[in-house]
């Protein structure tokens, strides 16, 4: 890769990748009582993930670099966990999503510091824009988890 900036862009894709898979399997499996507001709203968040993954990708290749695209690759590259089994709890569900985007979060505001150190602003605004979103959602999250409005 050429620098610290594609390196740092291909391990926000793979982690936005990673939220995005997860988000998805909450939304096919969740169950319980908040059913039907869970399905949309992790239905709405996937649906910004795959806008954003695609910008990520696309800065990568802006950049005259190749970006990751399979599994192995993602798998490789992302420090963020993965959904396993099928027997997870909707509270369970917004707990790992926010772990995930914690673990996300971070690393894009390394990637915008080192970009903006290279003076490469396209990709600094490109990760201050996605931050703000993963910020909203973090909060949508953890209000959803508040028992009593606490």
């Amino acid at each position: 890769m050429k620098n610290c900036v594609v390196k740092g862009l291909c391990q926000c894709l793979a982690e936005s990748y990673t939220i995005y898979l997860n988000t998805q399997k909450c939304h096919w499996n969740v169950e319980g009582p908040n059913f039907h507001s869970l399905h949309i709203m992790f239905e709405g968040q996937y649906k910004i993930l795959a806008d954003y993954v695609d910008i990520l990708a696309e800065r990568i290749r802006g950049l005259e670099s190749y970006a990751p695209g399979s599994f192995s690759e993602f798998e490789e590259l992302s420090e963020v966990s993965q959904i396993e089994g099928f027997d997870v709890q909707a509270e369970e569900m917004i707990r790992i999503l926010l772990n995930g985007y914690g673990t996300l979060i971070e690393t894009m505001k390394k990637t915008a510091e080192k970009a903006e150190k290279k003076e490469d602003s396209g990709t600094s605004d490109i990760l201050i824009g996605q931050i703000e979103q993963h910020e909203k959602t973090v909060w949508m999250l953890r209000s959803t988890l508040k028992k009593d409005g606490r």
